[in-house]
């Protein structure tokens, strides 16, 4: 995902939150239940309760910026861990869960000549 910003850190929200919460109401969600600085450098990532949409939180300096996906027919694999309330990841791992892959475990494909 290409974004005006390169932040230090990404932040997964590993609960559900309501999606028609917009700047105000996520970044209380960050304060709160993450006991984070909104204004850090970072993106903070919330799902919805289907999987099927993503919010991404950010200040770029001058404000808050919000970015949003809605997948049409399939559903983001959250990671889930009843221990944690958040996680931590890697520019890498965003880019793997936007695009549909399994963030925790997930393997590169490797393909020999073969086939197999």
């Amino acid at each position: 995902m290409k974004m005006f910003v390169e932040p230090a850190d990404i932040y997964l929200y590993m609960d559900i939150v309501d999606i028609r919460k917009s700047i105000n109401g996520l970044i209380v969600v960050v304060e709160q239940d993450m006991n984070l600085k909104p204004f850090r450098d970072a993106l903070f990532v919330f799902c919805n309760k289907k999987r099927d949409k993503v919010k991404i939180l950010y200040w770029d300096k001058t404000g808050f910026a919000l970015w949003y996906k809605r997948l049409e027919k399939h559903r983001f694999k959250w990671p889930v861990d009843a221990n944690l309330k958040q996680m931590h990841m890697s520019e890498q791992q965003l880019q793997w869960l936007l695009s549909g892959y399994d963030v925790i475990g997930h393997q590169p494909l490797h393909y020999n000549a073969s086939g197999l």
